[in-house]
């Protein structure tokens, strides 16, 4: 029988699927999913059979047991007299690390643009002192900044009896920031309510009033009106609510202080040190940014008369964004996955409270582990999406 080698199907009729690069593809791929899975059941089935020999429970059903240990920084209601649980534990222990990720991410973002920014500066001796902080900052590991910030700033402190008294009545010593308490009284809600609305309002504002100058050309006082909105209104209403809000100021009790919130020192230590390691690395970030904008934009900027503050403000930083956003993620989750060392200095974390006490207590490595590596892949999966999301959106859209 003669093929039509003219004839295009007798021809991958005559060849072999294995020849087939889209086929081969799939096989290939199957076969380490298959790979993949078998290596994953092994490990499993032998830390199975291990735990087993070694008489080791396993599962999850330690989350409800009662933890026998207390906790010194908690965001939540926790006591091991008071009945908290194992699972109470990782929740007081996720939310001290989302605490001083979140706020380290702002103070490290201020910190890192304002360094980076400096550096490009005219002033000879503010470009210096910004290039000796990124070059000293970043060459020294993080840990033993914690150590610095930790053993030789704040542990010196004098004992709570001899406490530094500070402005608006915090005292500062060894045991930590002793700040006021607010105490609101009937009404007191409202000021808070009308506080984060003057938040969302302002942001509202803030995109109508961008969208305006871009199809118009009208410029409208957005910081203004933020202003009114977050600060003015709520002391209206502040004053018109009859000052609902009152203060319980910290007192020294004996060889203690009573009264007020108590700021451990072992925050403080973790959030400086994570900010002004993470700060120096965004600060380059910011300034490679900078760089890769043409000059000729600052140029045309001061040809239309702009000063170097708004030129730098309304030209170059917006055009610098769409460099500096992708690195500038890595940076965040490094923050993130760095508040991990603060077990080296006590804070309790996530890493300090579930993986170090609760594994101690329940033997149940496994699980816990397990959890511990979810939450963080968890964070940096959603900090990585809203990152990408801004990206996009500061992404030039070509026409």
């Amino acid at each position: 029988m003669e093929v039509d080698l003219s004839n295009p199907q007798q021809e991958r009729a005559k060849a072999s699927l294995f020849y087939d690069p889209k086929i081969r593809g799939y096989v290939y791929q199957a076969a380490l999913v298959a790979v993949v899975v078998f290596l994953i059941w092994s490990a499993a089935s032998n830390a199975i059979e291990n735990l087993r020999a070694q008489k080791i429970a396993s599962g999850f059903g330690f989350w409800h047991n009662a933890a026998g240990f207390d906790i010194n920084q908690k965001l939540i209601p926790f006591s091991a007299s008071g009945g908290s649980t194992y699972g109470d534990a990782f929740i007081v222990g996720l939310l001290n690390t989302l605490l001083v990720a979140g706020l380290g991410i702002v103070l490290a973002t201020f910190l890192g643009f304002f360094v980076g920014v400096a550096r490009l500066s005219n002033n000879w001796v503010i470009s210096k002192l910004a290039m000796i902080y990124v070059e000293v900052i970043r060459n020294i590991p993080l840990l033993l900044q914690l150590f610095f910030w930790y053993n030789a700033v704040l542990k010196p402190l004098p004992n709570p009896r001899d406490s530094i008294k500070l402005p608006t009545g915090a005292l500062l010593n060894n045991r930590g920031l002793y700040v006021p308490d607010p105490q609101l009284g009937p009404g007191g809600s409202l000021i808070v309510w009308t506080f984060l609305i003057g938040i969302v309002a302002s942001i509202i504002f803030r995109a109508w009033a961008r969208k305006q100058q871009e199809a118009t050309g009208k410029q409208y006082p957005i910081g203004l009106v933020a202003l009114g909105l977050i600060i003015v209104l709520p002391l209206l209403v502040y004053f018109a609510t009859g000052r609902p809000v009152s203060f319980i100021y910290p007192e020294l009790a004996g060889f203690n202080l009573r009264g007020g919130i108590q700021i451990f020192p072992e925050f403080v230590a973790l959030l400086v040190g994570l900010t002004t390691y993470t700060a120096g690395f965004i600060a380059e970030v910011v300034r490679a940014g900078i760089l890769a904008v043409s000059r000729g934009q600052s140029e045309a900027a001061h040809a239309l008369g702009l000063r170097s503050g708004p030129t730098l403000k309304l030209v170059i930083i917006p055009q610098a964004m769409r460099v500096i956003i992708p690195p500038l993620t890595s940076n965040y989750l490094n923050l993130t996955k760095n508040s991990s060392l603060a077990v080296a200095i006590g804070y309790p974390d996530l890493v300090q409270v579930f993986t170090g006490t609760v594994l101690n207590q329940t033997g149940q490595a496994v699980e816990v582990v397990a959890i511990t590596m979810a939450v963080y892949l968890t964070i940096s999966l959603v900090t990585s999406l809203f990152m990408n999301i801004y990206n996009k959106r500061m992404a030039l859209v070509e026409r």
